[in-house]
């Protein structure tokens, strides 16, 4: 099985996230990150799914996403081709003997320190899975009381933007 990251531009209309979730529930396929959101046009929503999948698997789900009455368009996002982020939170214990120590890591990996109490900070993070990954991984010996992360979000390079070519396959059809 190998990760793939999917694309979909749907309408922005109620019960559109949960068609698409239950098309991957009915063939057993875990989803392992998930997120939503508006676009540049408010009546257009991106969902960002990453799978793991065989190849010809994925097709025929691609095929019967595409079936689906309120999918405007899919593309699968290679990782050499687009641009991939995740936000992680994690609240960290940090007194008085390891706060010096715990910022100089958050420095390290250009995160960002977004709250701080008497006994921890909370820290911001983007990047890919790996970049996180090894952040925790050097957070571990102080403490991690708390994470939260987001799934992934990605684009594809370049200038072109897959919500006006989707509208404008739209416009030609209408």
């Amino acid at each position: 099985m190998t990760r793939h990251t999917l694309s979909v531009l749907v309408e922005n209309k109620p019960g559109v996230l949960t068609r698409v979730a239950a098309l991957f529930a009915r063939r057993a396929f875990n989803i392992h990150s998930l997120a939503v959101g508006p676009t540049e046009h408010a009546e257009i929503s991106r969902i960002t799914v990453v799978v793991d999948v065989a190849e010809h698997p994925l097709e025929q789900v691609t095929k019967q996403l595409n079936k689906l009455v309120n999918v405007i368009k899919i593309v699968e996002l290679e990782q050499a081709s687009s641009v991939q982020r995740e936000l992680l939170l994690v609240k960290v214990k940090a007194d008085d003997a390891s706060r010096t120590a715990v910022l100089q890591v958050v420095e390290l990996f250009r995160a960002h320190v977004v709250d701080v109490t008497p006994e921890a900070v909370t820290i911001e993070a983007t990047g890919g899975p790996d970049k996180l990954n090894a952040l925790l991984t050097s957070l571990e010996p102080y403490g991690v009381r708390e994470i939260v992360q987001s799934g992934t979000v990605a684009i594809a390079r370049g200038a072109r933007s897959m919500t006006d070519r989707a509208l404008e396959r739209i416009s030609r059809g209408a």
